[in-house]
């Protein structure tokens, strides 16, 4: 570790990754150190949805600006990304009702309506389940088990030094103190995601960071046909904060927990992405805590599966893994804070890493090297093999 570095990056989630793109772009010099033999935690244990349109303010800034870094990425790197949007489904009137005030707050090139027969013709969902729905046509998908490791084969390709296996022992200015010995740069970040406590419990604690754990599941399941986009559900649109914040969202809330009690109490997102393989992700609960338990609940998985069963009309859907995912919560979106001179802990707090975290480094870097001039501004050159992304 004797090389210094213009900025070193403790975490090599997603976040993590998106700040050493936004250096390495700005020809700056990057060491990333983590704990793990490789990328391993929330950004391989995700949807792969990146849900662009259905973020508000400030999220949604760092969404639209993530959605370019995704699409330069993607065949810079060499991983699977399609322009799919998301399809909604709406079961009910108060879900239209959703949909329609947020077409008229974002307009009909962000949020098109659909007929029952337009969803059916993009979703393979059961006869009878869809009254409407919508599309949203700039949200993107991603295979989450392959972009991030990808992002970090091309990073390395490119010059930036990964230090795994690495436990972070302390951070100060100029210097972050590993189980290796102790590495020296202009800067640093910490972007650990649920973990900011055990390098700064105390910011953590003045900031209500929590873990979130959540259950997800693949499986294989006979459907009519493969699931053109993501798809999201009633649950969903008292999730995104851009649903949520409309008029009739409260309504829906209401009626969502006096209808399922026992979905509203697992906190359910209703959603499903399907990988290029044809696997089905199925999810996803949320609970939260200083600590999330290791054991999950059965009957939460049997939840979800008669969610399935129900909305594509098939009873034919075998379970291939499970997993548990963790994640960063808070009450706001975002932490950025600098506990130090040149020193910033990031994290994305609400579960949207994937969709704004590329976003949000973007900003950090530019703050810490605000004079730094980038020569990867269109960084193919060096090029990764093929370009995977498909419209």
């Amino acid at each position: 570790m004797g090389r210094h570095y213009d900025l070193a990056i403790v975490g090599g989630g997603i976040v993590g990754l998106g700040h050493a793109v936004a250096a390495l772009r700005r020809g700056l010099t990057v060491a990333v150190v983590d704990r793990a033999s490789s990328v391993v935690g929330a950004s391989v244990r995700n949807f792969g949805h990146l849900c662009i349109t259905g973020q508000e303010g400030e999220a949604r800034a760092y969404a639209e600006l993530a959605r370019e870094l995704w699409l330069t990425l993607a065949p810079e790197a060499g991983f699977w990304l399609r322009e799919s949007g998301t399809v909604v489904v709406a079961q009910a009137q108060d879900e239209l009702a959703v949909l329609d005030e947020f077409r008229q707050r974002r307009g009909g090139s962000d949020v098109r309506l659909l007929t029952p027969a337009e969803v059916r013709e993009r979703i393979p969902v059961a006869d009878g389940v869809a009254i409407g729905g919508a599309w949203l046509p700039r949200d993107l998908q991603v295979d989450p088990r392959e972009a991030a490791p990808a992002i970090v084969r091309w990073l390395d390709a490119h010059g930036v030094d990964f230090f795994w296996q690495t436990a972070v022992l302390g951070v100060q200015t100029g210097a972050v103190h590993t189980t290796r010995g102790t590495l020296s740069a202009d800067a640093v970040v910490v972007a650990v995601n649920h973990d900011v406590d055990h390098l700064f419990p105390g910011l953590a604690e003045a900031h209500g960071i929590q873990r979130c754990g959540l259950d997800m599941m693949l499986v294989d399941a006979e459907l009519d046909r493969p699931l053109s986009a993501p798809l999201l559900t009633g649950w969903s649109l008292v999730r995104y904060a851009g649903f949520a914040h409309t008029p009739s969202a409260a309504a829906l809330r209401e009626r969502l927990a006096e209808e399922h009690p026992e979905l509203s109490a697992l906190d359910l997102n209703q959603m499903y992405t399907q990988r290029p393989d044809g696997g089905l992700i199925v999810g996803d609960t949320h609970y939260r805590g200083a600590d999330v338990p290791p054991f999950q609940s059965e009957a939460a998985y049997d939840l979800l599966l008669e969610q399935a069963r129900l909305l594509f009309g098939t009873d034919r859907i075998r379970v291939r893994e499970r997993w548990q995912g963790v994640y960063a919560s808070a009450p706001d979106e975002f932490l950025v804070a600098a506990p130090a001179p040149e020193v910033r802990v990031v994290s994305v707090t609400t579960g949207i890493g994937m969709t704004t975290g590329l976003g949000l480094a973007e900003r950090v870097v530019d703050e810490l090297f605000s004079s730094a001039s980038g020569v990867l501004a269109t960084a193919g050159a060096a090029g990764a093999p093929g370009a995977a992304r498909v419209g």
